[in-house]
């Protein structure tokens, strides 16, 4: 049997449409979800070895799927200071 995620089952894409630069020591979250916050261990290629900032327990992921807690800045960000 394999596991599924609701993201499988339900066609769901949780890639980013733009290039961010994501490496060791950032802070991310993945797909959409706001929380939980994963420090990123290593980067190798696509995959990304994260650790859980409030539990401590580690994984990988696809770089796809992290984006920066305070993510990139936009231009209308630029353009409001």
């Amino acid at each position: 049997m394999v596991r599924s995620s609701y993201s499988d089952v339900f066609s769901i894409s949780h890639e980013r449409e733009f290039d961010e630069h994501v490496e060791a020591g950032d802070l991310v979250r993945t797909g959409t979800n706001m929380f939980p916050h994963y420090q990123v261990i290593a980067v190798y290629d696509d995959k990304v070895w994260v650790r859980d900032v409030q539990y401590g327990t580690d994984g990988i992921t696809s770089l796809k799927l992290c984006r920066k807690i305070n993510g990139p800045v936009t231009t209308p960000q630029l353009e409001a200071v």
